[in-house]
């Protein structure tokens, strides 16, 4: 992975600085780029809500090879990790790799290693027929994110995605507030209840909602008819000042946990950070500038490189807390949980 990163460091100059800590104050405001909205403080939330949880270390016990696997939708995974939908190679990751060189290397760098990556939309068009495409030669093993467009732009690429042989499918409704799209000329919008429950029929596919922040917008969507939510603040991007997302997760779980799947991103770096995500009660997470970093340092070696150190790191942290497996945690993983 050192290697990967110095790569990564070298092709994403002056659009990711490639820190040793990914915590989002080096590069506040730098959207387009890999930062978060105005002053960061929605990106350094994520990381320091997450930071705050600690573990109760137990060694009293016979676990070495715990149970590192989970399932979502349908889907068994390796370890319960997405790599989360990001596109834009040319204006956030400085463009030395081509769109489909980037997504390619998500897409399959995530099948080789047991887990399955999502693909991301925008403009311009290369970006979403690119996701497509990788979706296709991986023959569907992968979840394609639609923005929410207008209703035509948008059933037209659902379309497309379920032509590509994509059986999940998702709408990342917190890009609502993208600059990069603003500048563009093409905003989307927030999606009301019953027009969100319409997309959710017309996809003809398990659907997932990335975006929740609220126990409100969960049931919401819930109501909609969404297959499993994504709770999460679009990596700080979209709006300053929210609150991470792991302060948020555990009210969001006392609404939803065991009626559909919760799948939560925010900060999330290391195997350890999965296990705490999946204490405070996610079924599974979502990882977004390492996989990118990953993939603009290595391609899909790379990729696979990070889902292995993530596996092992998730299997000391299991070890360490004496939790044999993700289905069954111990009482009190987490300190004062």
């Amino acid at each position: 992975m050192k290697e990967i990163r110095k790569t990564a460091r070298e092709l994403m100059t002056g659009f990711c600085r490639v820190c040793p800590v990914c915590n989002g104050k080096a590069c506040a405001g730098e959207v387009p780029g890999m930062g978060g909205i105005g002053t960061g403080a929605s990106f350094r939330a994520n990381f320091e809500a997450l930071a705050r949880h600690t573990f109760n270390m137990r060694l009293v016990h016979d676990i070495t090879e715990p149970d590192t696997t989970g399932e979502l939708l349908g889907i068994k995974l390796s370890i319960p990790v997405l790599a989360a939908p990001i596109g834009g190679v040319s204006f956030n990751m400085g463009g030395k790799r081509t769109e489909n060189e980037y997504i390619t290397a998500i897409i399959e760098g995530c099948r080789k290693g047991g887990i399955i990556g999502c693909t991301g939309d925008g403009v311009p068009s290369f970006i979403h027929e690119a996701a497509f495409e990788a979706i296709a030669a991986a023959k569907g093993h992968g979840i394609a994110f639609i923005k929410p467009w207008e209703d035509a732009e948008l059933y037209e690429k659902l379309e497309k995605a379920r032509a590509a042989g994509a059986s999940i499918v998702g709408m990342d409704i917190d890009a609502a507030g993208l600059i990069t799209l603003r500048k563009m000329g093409r905003p989307v919008s927030p999606r009301p209840l019953e027009k969100l429950r319409e997309i959710i029929v017309r996809s003809g596919a398990k659907f997932i909602v990335k975006g929740i922040m609220t126990p409100q917008d969960a049931r919401l969507a819930f109501e909609a008819g969404a297959h499993a939510i994504v709770v999460s603040n679009h990596g700080g991007r979209v709006l300053d000042h929210t609150p991470g997302t792991a302060d948020v997760l555990p009210e969001i779980c006392s609404e939803l946990k065991g009626k559909i799947p919760i799948i939560a991103d925010g900060a999330i770096r290391t195997g350890a950070d999965v296990l705490k995500m999946i204490a405070l009660g996610a079924d599974a997470v979502m990882i977004g500038r390492p996989f990118s970093i990953a993939a603009m340092g290595g391609l899909a070696e790379g990729v696979q490189s990070y889902i292995e150190s993530l596996r092992t790191e998730l299997m000391q942290a299991m070890v360490m807390t004496a939790t044999r497996s993700l289905k069954a945690l111990p009482a009190g993983l987490l300190n004062g949980n």
